[in-house]
């Protein structure tokens, strides 16, 4: 998670050259004795990951301040401590010197930044795409990486499935990991000779300045709808949080999907060189245009060809293999992200030939069997929920005249999900009425309840699939199941092959955190489990699942 080798850095230049910037100032502590410069060859905020030589941030936390371990930071070879006043109350004597600061949070990031040498101005450092949005993240990330790769660049990624640094994967805990490990990974991706990285930017990240001292090259938007009402409380404070990263201290360049009214405003807002990207249908020509616009979208297989059109009679030509016009949308924002960084555009056409955008991405809109289609997805909130639903309905045989999901031989979707604990729990009833109006057979179960009543989420649910039910005459099934393998044992026995079973929520996920308990539970391995017991067809089972 960090490059092999560093040149030491001197704390009393770094700490003079960021108050110089307008950050706050470091100083001795009263106690620490006189004033004496530090060589750091590391940072960390977290006692158990000090490395001889690192910087440790002692950060105030919501149960304990991270002065309570400077001592066992100390004897792991720490170089020095750096906190606040109420941390350096806190600690005892130490072998290493103390310095305080206003707010150690908001020096992370550039501290961090300036250790590793992770962003110089040299032109060393691998060209960065920092992508953030409600959904879609994920995909566009590896789509950006495949489209690199088949310019014959060499990629890193750091996101929510994994993260990659020109070698094996690693496993990853956080959507963006905390700010010492993303400089550390860039400086090792640097030290790595990697042409480029993609990187997803949640608005965690940028809440809880995990970027802080990151300055993307090209940062894209891909859309926002509501998500994480739990930490921003209202979807002012949610954009707020996501146009932080469109600033000149974050972003050189931007791409904005304007499909939806939050990307309109940021792009308009934005103080940064903005293209627009438009995905859907024209509304009207009243209003301000979009720089690039998706035309001539038209079904290949199970997913999309499409063009991109834009300033000049520029066009480009391209297509995804995943399902969903999402990810149409996912593939164009990619596509001009490279294109924004300077690769010239017929070169990037060659290489939209090649077909990078059909790639898996594991647990996206990833296949695990094809009769019935068997799908696992992440998608977990309203929006996600509902663009997904209506991209898995197949259509019904030429011979079949019935109306879908009305007669024997029409196929079915056949979805289980469930609702996350301690999350937003508005979107509950909102994602059970969504299943109930898009899918014929509805299985609601347990996602990550954590420290919540299974039952309880279950049955806010249910509460809204069945309200729906009701008052809009809908005609599906409603069943709730659990544990969760029990329910996607349930919707393989119910399916025939010509049905769609999608499983949401989860994804890539490998564990299921119950009463805080990680219990092994990959809804791939589940759903092919069951696929092979009922008798249908499995894809391959190789990929990142456990």
């Amino acid at each position: 998670m960090r490059p092999s080798a560093v040149v030491p850095v001197s704390l009393q230049e770094t700490a003079a050259a960021l108050a110089a910037a307008g950050l706050p100032v470091i100083s001795p502590a009263a106690a620490s004795g006189p004033a004496r410069d530090v060589l750091l060859t590391g940072l960390t905020i977290s006692s158990l990951e000090v490395e001889p030589g690192d910087l440790y941030v002692a950060l105030p936390g919501a149960r304990h301040h991270g002065a309570q371990f400077a001592e066992a930071a100390a004897a792991a070879g720490a170089a020095a401590v750096l906190t606040d006043s109420d941390g350096a109350e806190r600690l005892g004597s130490l072998s290493v010197p103390v310095f305080v600061t206003a707010d150690p949070r908001r020096l992370v990031g550039p501290l961090a930044a300036a250790v590793f040498g992770s962003r110089p101005q040299d032109g060393s450092a691998p060209t960065l795409f920092g992508v953030t949005g409600t959904n879609g993240k994920t995909t566009t990330t590896y789509f950006i990486n495949s489209l690199l790769g088949a310019l014959g660049k060499s990629t890193g990624l750091i996101g929510t499935i994994e993260i990659l640094a020109g070698g094996e994967p690693i496993a990853s805990t956080l959507t963006t990991p905390e700010s010492p490990q993303v400089h550390g990974l860039l400086a090792l991706m640097r030290q790595k000779g990697l042409d480029a990285a993609a990187m997803e930017v949640s608005s965690h990240a940028i809440s809880y300045r995990r970027v802080d001292g990151v300055v993307f090259d090209v940062a894209g938007f891909t859309n926002l709808t509501q998500d994480h009402l739990d930490l921003h409380g209202s979807m002012e404070e949610y954009f707020a949080a996501k146009a932080a990263l469109f600033t000149p201290e974050r972003a050189r360049h931007a791409v904005i999907c304007v499909d939806d009214e939050w990307g309109a405003k940021l792009a308009a807002a934005a103080p940064v060189p903005v293209w627009t990207l438009a995905t859907g249908p024209a509304a009207d020509d009243t209003g301000p245009q979009p720089d690039w616009r998706v035309t001539d979208v038209e079904r290949a297989g199970l997913g999309h060809r499409f063009v991109l059109r834009g300033p000049g009679g520029a066009v480009l030509r391209t297509g995804t293999g995943l399902p969903g016009t999402f990810n149409v949308s996912n593939a164009a924002l990619a596509a001009l992200m490279v294109l924004a960084s300077g690769v010239p555009a017929a070169e990037l056409q060659q290489a939209l030939d090649s077909d990078p955008f059909t790639v898996e991405v594991p647990g996206r809109m990833q296949m695990v069997g094809t009769a019935p289609a068997a799908i696992v997805d992440f998608a977990h909130n309203p929006d996600a929920l509902a663009r997904t639903l209506a991209s898995v309905r197949r259509e019904a045989p030429a011979s079949d005249t019935s109306a879908p999901g009305t007669g024997d031989e029409a196929p079915r979707v056949i979805i289980v999900f469930g609702a996350t604990g301690q999350r937003d729990q508005t979107k509950r009833p909102l994602m059970g009425a969504i299943a109930a109006r898009l899918a014929d057979v509805v299985i609601i179960t347990d996602d990550d309840p954590h420290d919540e009543d299974e039952a309880a989420i279950r049955a806010d649910v249910s509460a809204g699939a069945r309200e729906a039910r009701q008052n809009e005459a809908l005609a599906c099934e409603i069943i709730e199941v659990a544990p969760r393998a029990a329910a996607i044992d349930r919707a393989v026995a119910l399916a025939r092959p010509q049905d769609t079973v999608l499983v949401a929520g989860r994804g890539h996920e490998v564990f299921q955190e119950v009463k805080g308990v990680n219990l092994v539970l990959d809804d791939r391995v589940e759903l092919r489990q069951a696929l092979t017991r009922y008798g249908f067809p499995v894809l391959s089972g190789d990929g990142v699942e456990s």
